[in-house]
């Protein structure tokens, strides 16, 4: 038996919420946002939830979750081209570092001010 956690998210707005993780290279797997309500995105094995809350503040992190991957440091330059720091969208991303628990990790915050770890354990 496969197990596995999927987090639920919020986003203000599911529309701008699908835009930009598609620039992120995730795809819809679900219904269009404004007949569910809701929001599913995939890429690869990742996959991530987002449920319509309007009352979401950008500059504060709402919620987050912790994505592990194959190369943090190669999906951090895939995604730093695509993600531009706006204070006040409240998107941002860090550039990788070594942790002392033994993760190569960066974070980037979205326009719901959810922040998502990336990491991939150092050998």
């Amino acid at each position: 038996m496969s197990e596995r956690a999927v987090p639920i998210l919020p986003s203000r707005d599911l529309a701008e919420t699908l835009r930009f993780y598609q620039r992120l290279g995730f795809d819809n797997r679900g219904a269009p946002p404004e007949e569910w309500d809701y929001l599913i995105v995939g890429r690869g094995d990742i996959e991530l939830h987002f449920v319509a809350d309007p009352s979401v503040d950008p500059v504060r992190t709402a919620g987050s979750c912790y994505l592990l991957v194959d190369d943090a440091d190669a999906l951090f330059r895939d995604w730093a081209g695509v993600v531009r720091p706006d204070p006040a969208a409240g998107t941002r991303v860090t550039e990788p570092a070594d942790t002392d628990y033994g993760m190569r990790e960066f974070a980037l915050v979205d326009g719901n001010g959810n922040l998502l770890r990336v990491g991939t354990a150092q050998q």
